[in-house]
């Protein structure tokens, strides 16, 4: 029998309690205005709700025109606790949070496996906080989804590519790449990194992005390098940082919210 994957963060970065943390959601996303065109994918920070919940929420406001579409969701992180090469999923059947189980699509996750660059890891979803936060997002936004779930360790832009590629879909597919940007910088100078990383976001130029720009750094390479591909355009929604939301100035962690479409 298919294991279901519990939560492991929450009542830390968000709320355990389903009501109370139904309620968090419908605030920070009823701040927000939808665009008319639903992104094909979209980049979103994955720290607890009080300091970059209100940036996850711009981006995810964006699929309210999707909302009945999108049946697929492709979620993308980056590893924070387990080192390991190239790409991991994860053997569960369901990943559970307050507001209920997501059913995994074990279909494209068995075709994810054809991939050398692709294995099962189960230790990677363990505690991984930049998988897990983005599913009350998603449950919130979207009505009957599947997920098709990875962490990404020591791999390349391309890798990730390839992947995407591969289970890339039509307009019932949804792409979500999870990453912070610059880490314990101080304001003024994290503003500038972030500022100099969205431009190569919105530039789509994957190789102006280095290892302390985002921590999600590959996974987002590889949606630029196939979203080049495919003719996409990238928007900047909203970018901010924790000394901007719920923290100090002195070390802050960058969060930007970009859309494709």
């Amino acid at each position: 029998m298919l294991t279901i994957l519990p939560p492991s963060v929450a009542g830390l970065f968000y709320s355990a309690d389903r009501e109370e943390l139904r309620a968090e959601l419908t605030t920070l996303l009823g701040a927000e205005s939808p665009h008319a065109q639903a992104p094909k994918a979209l980049i979103a920070p994955h720290a607890g709700y009080v300091y970059s919940g209100p940036v996850a929420a711009s981006a995810y406001a964006q699929l309210g025109a999707a909302a009945t579409r999108i049946r697929r969701v492709i979620l993308l992180a980056p590893a924070h606790r387990l080192p390991f090469h190239g790409v991991a999923t994860s053997s569960s059947g369901s990943f559970r949070t307050p507001l209920g189980d997501i059913k995994v699509d074990q279909q494209a996750r068995e075709l994810a496996l054809k991939l050398p660059q692709v294995s099962t890891i189960d230790q990677a979803f363990s505690g991984e906080h930049a998988v897990e936060v983005q599913l009350p997002f998603l449950q919130a936004m979207l009505q009957d989804f599947s997920l098709v779930p990875f962490v990404v360790g020591d791999a390349t832009g391309a890798e990730v590519a390839e992947l995407l590629e591969l289970l890339w879909g039509g307009d019932e597919t949804l792409i979500v790449v999870s990453s912070d940007l610059s880490h314990y910088l101080s304001y003024e100078a994290a503003q500038r990194r972030d500022q100099q990383t969205t431009r190569a976001i919105e530039a789509l130029a994957a190789e102006r992005i280095d290892y302390e720009d985002a921590c999600g750094r590959i996974p987002v390479q590889g949606l630029l390098l196939a979203a080049k591909r495919h003719g996409l355009g990238v928007e900047t929604v909203d970018l901010r940082n924790s000394g901007d939301t719920a923290g100090p100035k002195d070390r802050v962690v960058g969060y930007g919210a970009y859309v494709l479409r």
